[in-house]
């Protein structure tokens, strides 16, 4: 068998196994590695590396050396789902640098880390001044999760007793010019309505590289032609002013009639009305 050829066999067959072992050892290997995937990765590497290239060395003895590197870690993987202790002897624990909005010196000695080097992931956590966190640990992946004291936390819309209104996923209706007729169905739609959608802000299909409806019906664009502007969706805000309308034109009733049972009426549904469009503030602002 020609050099080159046997190359190529081992190399392929040397990739198709590491690709399902890596398969098998789970996502932890392409994400954050600890120190002993660290390791795993690098030599199962060069083990495929020295496989594909010495073609003066038997196969076979790659690949069981492969195997052995692939069965230690994935045995060990099953045994710290199980033990706690073997978890943290293999994969490590979290360490406490910050702790009550104070550096602990001593932890960040045993994790060498300098304080350049925190300030460093303290900025990666878009945190600039320390004074600001209240705890911080170091993951066994090397990240640094961050705490920040209350008051320097944002403010969320459950603070401010904001009721918010749960998004539903855009769906894709345009790719590349072309009509994604499952997505349109999913929204109850058809290419006659998109169609009529696009001619009102002058487009057709063709035109687009992306095009997005909401769960609002709101078509999104993204053009081939960067320099074409195209209007923004003005669906949301047209229902929210309408809807601000009626309930004007309700209080305006009820001021304007004489006759009691009408005043209270119309009274009484502009302040449903009201209710109403607080609770869909939220979501007809957004987007």
């Amino acid at each position: 068998m020609p050099m080159w050829l046997s190359i190529v066999i081992r190399s392929l067959t040397a990739l198709t196994v590491l690709f399902i072992m890596t398969r098998l050892l789970g996502k932890k290997q392409i994400s954050q590695l600890s120190f002993f995937e660290y390791v795993l990765g690098i030599t199962l590497g060069e083990l495929a590396g020295f496989i594909s290239t010495d073609v003066e060395a038997h196969f076979i003895h790659g690949f069981i050396a492969m195997l052995v590197w692939f069965s230690v870690p994935f045995g060990a993987e099953l045994l710290t789902m199980k033990s706690t202790l073997l978890r943290h002897w293999f994969e490590g624990k979290g360490r406490v640098i910050i702790k009550g909005g104070k550096v602990l010196e001593d932890n960040l000695k045993k994790e060498r880390l300098t304080a350049d080097e925190l300030l460093e992931q303290l900025r990666g956590k878009n945190v600039f001044n320390m004074a600001d966190v209240e705890f911080a640990v170091l993951e066994t992946n090397g990240e640094l999760s961050v705490l920040l004291k209350p008051d320097k936390q944002p403010l969320t819309p459950s603070q401010l007793g904001v009721k918010m209104i749960r998004e539903e996923e855009p769906q894709t209706v345009i790719i590349d010019g072309n009509y994604m007729d499952e997505p349109l169905a999913t929204l109850g739609l058809s290419r006659g309505w998109l169609n009529t959608e696009l001619e009102k802000i002058g487009l057709t299909v063709e035109n687009v590289f992306i095009g997005q409806v909401d769960a609002y019906q709101q078509l999104y664009v993204d053009v081939y032609d960067d320099k074409l502007q195209v209007p923004a969706p003005q669906s949301k805000a047209l229902l929210l002013a309408n809807l601000k309308k009626l309930q004007a034109d309700l209080e305006l009733f009820a001021l304007a009639t004489k006759d009691r049972a009408a005043k209270q009426m119309y009274g009484r549904n502009a302040e449903q009305l009201e209710r109403l469009i607080a609770q869909l503030k939220p979501a007809l602002q957004s987007g």
